[in-house]
This record gives C-alpha cells, structure tokens and sequence, in this order.
C-alpha cells in the first residue's frame, strides 16, 4: 500500500485523479517534490476482484476478437510464414533491444566459461554416463538424467549438483504414466563444457578424462556417479555370496569402471555388460570407499 504524502491515506497507487479531486495538483508536481515511488497509472489487474470496475473490465475482454494470427504457426498459415522469411531476408531481429536489455540485467548469459573441475564435477560426469543423456536443439542443449521418483535422496542430491555446477536451478518433471522423473536443464555447450558426446552412446567410444584419471578424489568420485547411476550391491549370506556390481551395455565405459577400480587396487571380474567385485573384503571396501548410497 502506498501512503498519500499530502492527507496520509493508503491507496494501492497514488493517482492524478486523487491528487486533482482533493489536492488540487497534477502527478507532475506530486512526483517532482516526493519521488515516484508507487505514483501513477493504477492498472485493472491490480484491483480487487470484487471491484465493479474488474470485473466490467473481465467482461469487456469476452468481447474482444482474437488477433488473426492466434494459434497460427509459419508451418501452418502462409501469411505468418511470409513475415518469417521476410523478417530473415531483411535480417530484422524484432526482440533485439529486448534482448540487449536482458543481457544488461544480467537475466540473458551469453557467456558460458569452462567448467572448474572438481570433485563435484567429476561425480555428475559419472551420472551422466550411466543415467543421464544430453541432446541437441536447434538454439541450446538439454541436460536430462533420469531416476525412480522413489528414490528421493539420488533426485535431491543430484539436482543440487547439477544447481551447483551450472548455477542454473533445474526442473523436475515426473514422466506420464511412468515411475521416472528427469533433472532436467537447458543452457549453451553443455555437451562440450563436459566432454560428452550428446545423443546416444551405446556405440560411442568414451574415456575417462585425463583430469580425472591424475587424481585419485576425482577417479572416487567419478566411480561413485556411475555406480549410483547403474551399480547394485547384493548379499545372500546363506551361500555367502557378496557382489558388487556395475552394468552398462557400452563397451568403453565398462573398461572405464575396470580400469579404474585396478588403478584403485580392486580385482574386478569383467564380462559381456558388467564388471563385479566379488571378494566380501573388496566389495565392503568399494562400497565404502566411493560412499555408495549414502546421503
């Protein structure tokens, strides 16, 4: 509520048609010598909806016809495909001092610098690889990894990384009819900001990167994404039996994982679509070495 300086009553906007009905003065005058904070035109959406003048105001817009290109596309009217090309052909851009507006304020980046590398960083690579895929759109890229909407502490954990990481807040949308949600992001280069191809990569060759594979943390932490995306840890004490595994139908990451738990001075057992530790020290040792599903 803004308060009149002139009587000391509130209104919502202090308009010309009070200050002339009981001031004598115009809003000029009134903002010249008290600033103008909350002075002006008062509009109808901020009225109460049981003011007479709302809701004569939400029945006038009944009345008013749709703009002739309402719900038409440059695919499915030839006049709004016409303006298309004209405004390509004149190289018009009718939102570009909207858009050096919001680059100003900071709202538009177009800017997008390397990624820090971290231990951070190296986990949500892992993630990536196993439940998480990147695809590619006409003006920026999409970041999506999936996950069982039960398992609450993988999305909360994982939607902080990605926060973290790209200082962008992601979305979480629950897939229809369908236990899955999607993290998901849209910025620029976030394939080559990660070192990940986008699109599918069931026959792409991937390797660990150098970064990752000179430090220790980083190769823990990069063993952690991809066991919390696609690894399980089983026990069935009667035959004692003990696994720790991690399956993947791309042949390269699954050499990754091998070399990587070898590095780290495990004996895994490698097969068609999986890698096992199955020794009950080891597989103890993994699972708490790369903090498996703790939270």
């Amino acid at each position: 509520m803004a308060r009149c300086r002139l009587c000391g009553k509130y209104f919502k906007i202090i308009t010309n048609t009070h200050l002339n009905s009981v001031h004598k003065c115009n809003l000029r005058n009134y903002t010249k010598k008290f600033g103008t904070k909350n002075c002006g035109f008062l509009r109808v959406n901020l009225l109460s909806k049981n003011d007479p003048r709302y809701i004569k105001w939400r029945e006038s817009l009944k009345k008013r016809p749709p703009p002739w290109c309402k719900g038409y596309t440059k695919e499915t009217h030839p006049s709004v495909a016409k303006i298309s090309k004209t405004f390509k052909k004149k190289k018009i851009d009718n939102f570009a001092r909207w858009r050096e507006r919001m680059i100003k304020k900071g709202w538009i980046k177009i800017n997008y610098p390397p990624l820090q590398r971290s231990e951070d960083l190296a986990e949500l690579i892992g993630v990536i690889l196993g439940d998480g895929n990147i695809y590619k759109h006409p003006r920026t890229e999409e970041l999506r990894i999936s996950s069982n909407s039960e398992d609450k502490e993988f999305i909360k954990r994982y939607d902080r990384l990605v926060d973290k990481i790209f200082k962008k807040k992601p979305k979480l949308e629950k897939v229809k009819d369908s236990n899955c949600i999607y993290i998901r992001i849209y910025q620029k280069d976030i394939s080559q900001r990660l070192g990940i191809f986008a699109g599918a990569r069931k026959d792409q060759k991937i390797e660990i990167p150098r970064w990752i594979l000179k430090n220790k943390k980083y190769l823990i932490r990069y063993l952690r994404g991809l066991y919390e995306a696609e690894g399980s840890f089983c026990i069935h004490e009667p035959t004692y039996t003990y696994k720790f595994l991690f399956g993947n139908r791309n042949k390269s990451i699954l050499e990754n994982v091998h070399r990587a738990l070898k590095i780290l001075g495990f004996h895994p057992h490698k097969s068609k679509d999986r890698i096992q530790i199955s020794k009950k020290g080891e597989v103890y040792k993994i699972k708490d070495l790369i903090r498996f599903r703790q939270y």
